[in-house]
């Protein structure tokens, strides 16, 4: 029983730090960063280029950002167990 409330309590600590991460992706100009539960946390754009192309970054630039965190995520949890 108390195993378990140790892992319990290493869960919580490791989660804690994964949330207060933060994964940035950036790209001509533009940039977007999200934190260890994959919120969008910022976004910032590039007035020189048209509507399209922002959108078109800002999702590949998410994802990228997503992917990083999902990186760094497994990795963490690999090393704990």
């Amino acid at each position: 029983m108390l195993d378990k409330l140790k892992q319990m309590a290493q869960l919580k600590k490791l989660q804690d730090e994964v949330k207060a991460q933060r994964f940035t992706a950036e790209k001509d100009g533009v940039r977007v960063v999200i934190n260890g539960t994959f919120s969008v946390e910022e976004i910032t754009l590039n007035a020189q280029l048209d509507i399209e192309q922002q959108a078109r970054l800002v999702k590949e630039l998410i994802n990228d950002a997503h992917r990083s965190a999902q990186q760094a995520m497994a990795a963490k949890f690999q090393g704990m167990m």
